[in-house]
């Protein structure tokens, strides 16, 4: 069942983390396009500290409580769920208000400090967002500890519609001086305008959750009332206990948005250092966090998919002492966590350059430079999604420490390779992405020691690395063919999208050959019996 039920959800929340980034692009490609690298310098240090405030009151707090709620489901103490989704909100709210404070009254020092003063006001944008998106975030933990994804899915999709919407029309009209003051520079308005969107979104994902909720009011009292276990713990404990596991998991995911922080400061010096004049190290600088960054943010969704479905079935296995269980769960997850990873990888390092040229057509010079980076980074999105991947089993076994030392670890030694390798003139922004990806590769290991530790289960090597990795070679081959004969018809858009697409395939079909997919778990997910029958007919098991 839990072989289904992981990649069920994991699939729901892949669908919508896709449409997600879908529509994302929608929004950063033309922004980027329209204030080019320099202008994105000022949106990446704002966004970088929102990241860094929402991370602090929603990264923690929602996973302890899907974590909570979902032991208390697998032992039917539903009254005691309902009490920590009520306590988590109160919570989340005041941490929401502090966070929105903190950019409404010190952008202009934080700015300051990260050498972009143009970013204060897109700093400010996104102040109410901080307010919102931590209450919703308390409604998605609550039904995600249900293993109910689709709410979390929905207003997703709902947040990401509005922002794009607002965040464009804004963005423009501000960059073009119509709806702010002419005193600030076009791009520091621009991204300002850009920044706002996540203030809309988030209203309307959080009034999208809210409805929901208020829809499944009645099976929740139902449940409520069936609950016959008569435990009912102190509002202090269950404060303790939430704090006792989101802190540590709030720390570790603070620590890559403040990673993300702490490059601003330090790559923007390290260049200027070695000769690059201000404008050039900002045009560099946002070749690799608006052109490449974003990039590996597409399949990143299904890592993150992977990881919130993964936590409240490894909390509940837990709970209930079933090793068993436990073990193929957590063998499942980082299965799927390297079929994804090996040929996400292959792909992007054969088109990167022209995955660049097709998103950023604008900014031809600046996408052409930004093609190191994505490559490098294209490496390490394996270690990445590992990370990720074994993040949440660790949460999900109240071992939620070990992966806040390991990420650490692993930022200390980013900031070594970044230092050094940045000072080098030649390899300039490529050594941020080097750093980057030694900061994961050495997370990535020590987290794995620790799952093997703790749980007895690791990565197979012939279903979880040979399999997928040979069927990434050989579509990564086919993707090389079909690039270079697509090109000739002298459109660079049309030569990558065919290519993707040829990738898709080869590598759907190379899976299902050296059986690293079985047509069991085919089923699993939603519409997985239509594919299971075209592969039938297609006699590809």
């Amino acid at each position: 069942m839990s072989k289904k039920s992981l990649v069920t959800s994991a699939a729901v929340l892949a669908a919508a983390g896709l449409i997600v980034k879908i529509l994302g692009a929608c929004f950063r490609i033309p922004l980027t396009n329209w204030i080019g690298a320099a202008g994105m310098a000022n949106y990446a240090p704002a966004y970088a500290i929102y990241s860094v405030l929402l991370v602090i009151s929603t990264a923690g707090l929602p996973v302890a409580t899907s974590k909570m709620v979902s032991e208390r489901y697998a032992v039917g103490q539903y009254r005691e769920a309902d009490r920590v989704f009520r306590i988590s909100r109160i919570l989340m709210t005041s941490l929401g208000l502090i966070g929105a404070l903190v950019v409404v009254f010190g952008a202009g020092i934080i700015a300051d400090i990260v050498h972009v003063p143009g970013s204060a006001l897109a700093m400010q944008a996104t102040a109410p967002a901080l307010l919102l998106v931590p209450l919703m975030s308390a409604y998605r933990g609550y039904f995600q500890g249900q293993q109910n994804m689709n709410p979390t899915a929905v207003s997703q999709i709902m947040e990401q519609i509005f922002r794009v919407g607002a965040g464009l029309s804004l963005g423009y009209c501000m960059l073009n001086g119509t709806l702010f003051s002419q005193e600030y520079d076009p791009g520091a308005r621009g991204a300002a305008g850009g920044c706002f969107g996540a203030s809309v979104g988030a209203l309307a994902g959080l009034l999208t959750v809210m409805l929901i909720y208020h829809w499944s009011r009645k099976a929740i009292r139902a449940r409520i009332k069936s609950d016959r276990t008569g435990v009912r713990e102190s509002s202090k404990r269950i404060v303790k206990t939430l704090v006792m596991i989101a802190v540590p998991i709030t720390i570790g995911a603070a620590l890559l948005p403040l990673m993300n922080a702490i490059d601003a400061s330090v790559v923007m010096y390290r260049l200027q250092a070695t000769g690059w004049d201000t404008e050039s190290a900002k045009d560099l600088y946002g070749q690799l966090t608006s052109m490449a960054d974003p990039i590996i943010g597409f399949p990143q969704v299904f890592m993150q998919a992977i990881i919130v479905s993964i936590v409240p079935m490894v909390s509940a296995a837990n709970r209930l002492k079933d090793t068993v269980e436990l073990r193929k769960t957590v063998s499942l997850g980082l299965r799927l966590t390297t079929m994804i990873a090996f040929p996400c990888t292959v792909g992007l390092l054969i088109l990167a350059k022209p995955a660049l040229l097709l998103l950023y057509p604008l900014q031809v010079k600046s996408a052409i430079s930004a093609t190191p980076c994505l490559m490098v980074l294209a490496v390490g999105f394996i270690f990445l999604g590992l990370v990720t991947t074994m993040t949440g089993i660790l949460q999900g076994l109240t071992k939620q420490n070990w992966p806040v030392v390991n990420l650490a670890i692993g930022i200390g030694v980013k900031i070594i390779v970044t230092w050094i390798l940045v000072g080098i003139q030649s390899i300039n922004i490529v050594g941020a992405a080097v750093g980057t990806l030694c900061a994961y590769l050495t997370a990535a290991v020590l987290d794995y020691i620790c799952v093997v530790r703790f749980t007895g289960a690791g990565i197979s090597v012939k279903d979880a690395v040979a399999k997928p990795l040979v069927s990434a070679v050989v579509m990564g081959l086919f993707v090389f063919g079909a690039y270079k004969l697509f090109i000739l018809t002298g459109h660079n858009s049309i030569a990558t999208v065919l290519s993707i697409l040829v990738g898709a395939c080869v590598y759907g079909i190379m899976i299902i050959k050296t059986k690293g997919i079985t047509r069991d778990e085919v089923l699993g997910i939603k519409f997985g019996g239509r594919i299971a029958s075209i592969c039938d007919r297609l006699r590809l098991w």
